[in-house]
């Protein structure tokens, strides 16, 4: 099998990384909560301060195929910036293909590179291929923590 190609977004890339999103969350059952536009997702990517980072990988004809989206966050206990792995997307034509093995390790390398002490992200539990895959990689599943969220109108009432 050959090695894929792995590279960072462009802008020009926004339009198809979004469609790539939205059949994320259409698989997540989360495709009510999909707001992202290409705008919105390039001012976060690519703006002044970027939120995020992003790469993609195109098949052989250079449509794109696959994406992570991901950032730095910190560890207290460690001293050091994490890689947080926000999101992770094969279409499901080119699954089974090595292209998320190649993502993870991508990233892991990047983390490295990096100097950052840890490599983490979220899988839901109901989706047993994902976390089958994971710790087939080796990767540890952590029980006893759970995420905290407070967004959209919650958090408006949150922050006064």
């Amino acid at each position: 099998m050959p090695t894929p190609t792995i590279r960072p977004a462009t802008p020009a890339d926004l339009p198809v990384v979004v469609g790539l999103i939205t059949e994320l969350a259409r698989y997540e059952k989360l495709e009510h909560l999909v707001e992202v536009t290409p705008e919105q997702l390039g001012s976060q990517l690519f703006g002044q301060r970027p939120a995020a980072e992003c790469v993609v990988v195109p098949d052989a004809e250079g449509r794109l195929v696959a994406f992570a989206l991901f950032f730095h966050n910190f560890s207290t206990f460690l001293g050091r910036p994490g890689l947080y792995l926000e999101d992770l997307y094969v279409q499901p034509h080119c699954r089974g293909q090595g292209l998320g093995r190649a993502l993870l390790r991508h990233l892991g390398a990047l983390a490295v590179a990096r100097g950052c002490g840890r490599f983490e992200w979220s899988v839901l539990d109901w989706n047993a291929p994902a976390i089958r895959f994971y710790e087939a990689m080796g990767a540890t599943l952590l029980p006893d923590w759970r995420i905290c969220r407070v967004s959209g109108a919650a958090l408006q009432t949150f922050a006064d």
